[in-house]
């Protein structure tokens, strides 16, 4: 454990990205999962309407520095492919 003053703060900073990074990194994923579920489904137009919020909270997770720009453009490349091909 940290000893020093700015160490402590710095583990509590750390703490606080932590905390605030996972939740953005949850909100990608249960927006990937909601996608993948309404293919299976069928529903396009709601897929379809979902794929924009996802590209919205990846770029904005990205933005963020959450996740890297490349990966939050192959989320949003894969993601786009599979509307895509029911979709067409």
């Amino acid at each position: 454990m940290a000893n020093h003053k700015s160490a402590l703060k710095r583990a509590r900073q750390n703490q606080d990205r932590r905390m605030r990074n996972k939740s953005v990194k949850t909100r990608v994923k249960n927006i990937v999962k909601d996608i993948r579920l309404a293919m299976s489904g069928s529903e396009n137009n709601e897929a379809e309407s979902k794929l924009n919020t996802a590209k919205s909270i990846i770029d904005k997770a990205a933005k963020k520095g959450v996740i890297h720009k490349r990966t939050a453009a192959r989320k949003v490349s894969r993601l786009s492919k599979i509307v895509n091909t029911i979709t067409t």
